[in-house]
């Protein structure tokens, strides 16, 4: 992470004979929207006919070879900062069943609309020691990515981290997602709740979210410094949820 995309390729798949062609028109426009807002350009793309709709985008872009961020690196004292909210996950497979509000999936989309690029930009005013992107992993997931990958514990503080409204009531109802329990699968021998955490407090940790905001480890005082900066900009979900402690036996712990 930590790089300037420059180039995009549309991927599409669409069922032409389902769904009417503005529909696809609406989703390359919209693309457009966000890769014109993220600095790069669209130099084309692909679009085959499939059974459902499919979209996606291939990056070309450009880094520093001594100021990438890697996953790896958290160092023992770093405090971690979440930007975004999640539950994204749950909300949308809710919402197929009308359970969701306007508001809450309003509070939703807005914020998985929005790109990760002015937080990057105010992150890389700091020395990052690790970072990444919270996304079909789930929180819980990739915040063990970044414990395996640093060779330390990260604990993460339960009522310090930002979830969409509605969100744990969604789970609370009974619903969930189709990869909750491969995520579960993924973190269960590396990872420990405290007692006081409920099971569907675990299942919101690890929602699987659809652009989720950025993860990073950073030096206690630089994530003080960073928090006031996001939250100067605007970025008011940002939130300081744990901190990174030395290797224990479980490189995740949720308090």
């Amino acid at each position: 992470m930590g790089g300037q995309p420059v180039t995009c390729l549309n991927l599409a798949g669409f069922p032409s004979k389902k769904l009417p062609e503005e529909m696809l028109h609406g989703i390359l426009e919209g693309a457009l929207d966000k890769i014109t807002e993220a600095g790069a350009v669209l130099a084309g793309g692909h679009t085959i006919e499939d059974e459902e709709p499919k979209f996606g985008l291939s990056v070309t872009g450009i880094v520093h070879p001594e100021r990438y961020w890697s996953n790896a690196g958290a160092q023992p004292g770093d405090l971690i900062i979440l930007t975004k909210r999640i539950g994204s996950g749950v909300l949308f497979n809710a919402n197929l069943k009308g359970w969701v509000s306007d508001g809450a999936l309003t509070t939703c989309l807005e914020t998985i609309s929005a790109l990760n690029r002015s937080s990057a930009e105010l992150a890389s005013t700091f020395t990052i020691h690790a970072a990444t992107d919270v996304t079909g992993f789930g929180l819980a997931g990739h915040a063990t990515e970044m414990a395996n990958g640093s060779d330390v514990t990260i604990e993460l503080h339960a009522s310090q981290i930002p979830q969409f409204p509605e969100a744990l009531d969604m789970y609370k109802k009974g619903m969930t997602t189709g990869v909750n329990a491969e995520n579960r699968a993924m973190i269960e021998h590396s990872t420990r709740f405290a007692g006081s955490i409920s099971i569907y407090e675990q299942e919101l940790f690890i929602d699987p979210q659809t652009s989720g905001g950025l993860l990073l480890a950073l030096a206690r005082d630089d994530a003080k410094a960073l928090l006031k900066k996001l939250h100067d900009a605007g970025h008011t979900q940002a939130a300081i949820i744990g901190e990174v402690k030395e290797q224990a036996s479980d490189h995740l712990h949720f308090v």
